[in-house]
């Protein structure tokens, strides 16, 4: 396995969209301002941390255990999807910023999943409602695993695999009509020349290509598309996301009112990105 990318505090402060600059982001670190995931405080601009490390201000409280809910939470607000009772399955748990929205929405119970261990926070690693299931590689996994209910809603927020990898198992688990909230995260959906200098990718023409890619491979795994948005906040290291609401259904289709071009161009205005500017 490769070893986890690093950046500096400033750049990845920068690039979060917490400054505007280094230099903003350094005198806040000087002043104490800043912390880590788990509240501790960083206090060296130049220290490197892994660039999946979600920052925030000191005396921020945070909703959940990690700014990654609010990706969630726009989803089901938006969109007015209720995880009342509903037993949930939570792929690329990670800390559980999706786990944890779930279960301040009414979850019954939450699987919460993940290939690597000892991320998800204590908090949730305690509670009686959250099953968890580290060291496990959803791409092999089936129904038979998930023990105490069938999923009936997921969420998928992985890294370094693509979701053609994950729609296909997901397909045989969840129940038929169950919906799924998923990250689209185009780093890693695009060919390695479409990815431009530190990971980063402002190519609208890419964008695009990975939407109709991707919202393709949904369609042929079972899933109906009944929304794509851009996620509220950028990834860990400054890269556009967007969610994908489906749906399980017989066969696949897409909702006719989602254009990819419009959505693109307010993505493009809301996260203040330039449109069409190649990768330098």
């Amino acid at each position: 396995m490769s070893a986890v990318e690093k950046e500096r505090v400033d750049i990845l402060l920068v690039q979060q969209g917490l400054f505007d600059s280094r230099e903003q982001a350094k005198r806040a670190v000087m002043a104490g301002e800043i912390l880590g995931e788990n509240e501790e405080r960083l206090d060296k601009a130049g220290q490197k941390i892994p660039v999946t490390t979600e920052l925030h201000f000191k005396g921020e409280k945070l909703k959940y255990v990690s700014r990654g809910g609010l990706k969630l939470e726009k989803a089901l607000n938006d969109y007015d999807i209720a995880v009342q009772d509903k037993v949930v399955l939570d792929i690329g748990s990670s800390t559980g910023g999706f786990t944890d929205v779930a279960l301040q929405n009414g979850a019954k119970l939450v699987y919460a999943l993940d290939v690597g261990t000892n991320q998800l926070a204590w908090k949730l690693r305690t509670d009686e409602r959250v099953k968890v299931m580290e060291n496990t590689n959803f791409r092999y996994a089936k129904l038979s695993d998930f023990e105490f209910g069938q999923p009936e809603f997921a969420t998928i927020d992985v890294s370094f695999i693509s979701l053609g990898l994950i729609l296909p198992p997901l397909s045989e688990i969840i129940s038929m009509g169950g919906h799924v909230v998923a990250l689209i995260k185009p780093q890693f959906e695009a060919g390695r020349a479409s990815v431009g200098k530190n990971g980063i990718i402002k190519d609208a023409l890419v964008h695009k290509k990975v939407l109709e890619t991707v919202t393709q491979m949904m369609i042929n795994s079972g899933f109906s598309i009944e929304e794509l948005t851009y996620s509220p906040i950028k990834g860990g290291q400054g890269n556009i996301e967007f969610l994908g609401v489906l749906v399980r259904e017989d066969s696949g289709k897409m909702n006719d009112k989602i254009n990819i071009d419009t959505l693109l161009s307010q993505t493009y205005a809301q996260l203040n990105h330039t449109e069409g500017k190649a990768d330098e």
